[in-house]
């Protein structure tokens, strides 16, 4: 070979090996860095022949969203569609009537076993099912990642590193317990695994053995995976016997600033004031408890939210997540889509929803976290702001909000 060839291609090796030498450095540190997790695992009873087994050649997954690497900028959180797409594309009717008619024949599958779970855990049987339904697609989505690799990169260089240490103790402790293989211990890129997708820690605090067959498998177990989504819900204050929301048509001088779940009312104050009922309620109904829900700001449907519209919320913090598990579970046993349509609005990018909240924090209208997520308490303060600035007072962030904002600066 001329020499002049190899003179290229040990430049090349040469170049390849700098390319690569941070990356292995990092995974040393980051292997040294799970070894010194042993004694707290330890300590929560997984053995040294777990450990030891589990932990060999695990390697970080710098992929992942969520992640601070050290000389990178912060990698920021999923754009989960919950908090990116509208209503009219997250609540699809296709998709809401698809999994609504098999959630009707799953219902007569399993009645054996959610007739224990509406029993033992007040949570009904549509409410779990459509739970697993978004979750997986009732088993039919597998997910994506090595649960142990994703809370290891996680406790290592996310952003929740504390919490994650022990997510990732905890998914140490499921393999060694024989819960689940290896093999089977799939995640979300946020470590969430099973057919309702619970955290390591959210199986042990709520994990049920329905099929009495000695072990909580909500992997591959039907009655154990429904089971353990009632008891977290009855964990988290499920009342049973509460709906999770009524439809409502709200006047045509609805406050949409109101829309946040500080403002509590009785559902019959909130039909005095003008808001009329989708469906018939009764006098006990009226008597609940009910915060104010506009999804879309001044279009689309309103509703009134009861106390477990808020436990829904702690499965999956996403407003359009809670809208659609409890619209599937009413469809389940009832046709009727939402007597209001929604809009063809647009949704703003996360940056420019940031810009927004950013805005309405240096105004004071605006205490919560910066996420470039337009939930409640963003559309609130974005509808004060409209009262402030004289604009339409709409509660949606929208291209004209974020200019009048940019020529207040």
């Amino acid at each position: 070979m001329p020499s002049g060839c190899r003179t290229l291609i040990l430049a090349l090796l040469l170049a390849a090996l700098a390319l690569h030498a941070p990356a292995r450095a990092a995974d040393a540190a980051f292997t040294q860095f799970i070894a010194s997790l042993w004694p707290q695992a330890q300590a929560a009873g997984v053995s040294r022949e777990t450990f030891e087994r589990e932990t060999r050649g695990l390697e970080p997954d710098y992929k992942l969203p969520d992640l601070a690497l050290p000389g990178r900028p912060a990698t920021g959180a999923s754009a989960q569609a919950e908090f990116v797409q509208v209503p009219a594309n997250y609540v699809k009717e296709a998709t809401i009537a698809r999994l609504a008619a098999e959630g009707q024949r799953l219902m007569q599958k399993h009645r054996a076993a959610l007739d224990q779970i509406e029993s033992r855990f007040g949570v009904p049987a549509t409410m779990v099912l459509a739970l697993w339904g978004r979750e997986t697609d009732y088993g039919r989505y597998t997910s994506p990642h090595d649960t142990l690799r994703v809370v290891a990169t996680q406790a290592y260089v996310g952003r929740r590193k504390e919490q994650y240490r022990d997510e990732f103790i905890l998914a140490l402790k499921i393999l060694g317990d024989g819960a689940v293989t290896r093999k089977d211990f799939r995640s979300s890129w946020a470590g969430a695994t099973g057919l309702t997708q619970f955290l390591p820690s959210e199986y042990y605090k709520h994990g049920v053995d329905l099929d009495g067959d000695g072990r909580v498998d909500i992997w591959h177990s039907v009655p154990d995976a429904l089971a353990s989504a009632a008891k977290q819900l009855a964990d988290k204050g499920w009342q049973p016997g509460v709906r999770w929301a009524y439809e409502v048509r709200a006047p045509a001088n609805a406050d949409c600033t109101l829309g946040v779940p500080e403002v509590q009312k009785s559902i019959g104050e909130w039909l005095r004031a003008g808001f009329a009922p989708v469906q018939r309620l009764s006098a006990a109904d009226q008597t609940q408890t009910a915060s104010l829900l506009q999804p879309e700001g001044s279009y689309g449907p309103s509703f009134l939210t009861t106390k477990n519209y808020f436990v829904i919320k702690q499965y999956n913090f996403s407003d359009l997540y809670v809208l659609f598990v409890g619209h599937l579970s009413d469809r389940m046993v009832n046709p009727q889509r939402f007597a209001t349509p929604w809009t063809a609005s647009t949704q703003l990018r996360t940056k420019s929803v940031e810009a927004m909240q950013k805005h309405l924090a240096r105004t004071g209208l605006y205490t919560d976290k910066i996420d470039g997520k337009a939930g409640m308490l963003t559309r609130a303060a974005l509808g004060a702001y409209q009262k402030s600035a004289g604009l339409k007072v709409d509660c949606w962030p929208s291209e004209a909000v974020l200019q009048s904002m940019g020529a207040a600066r």
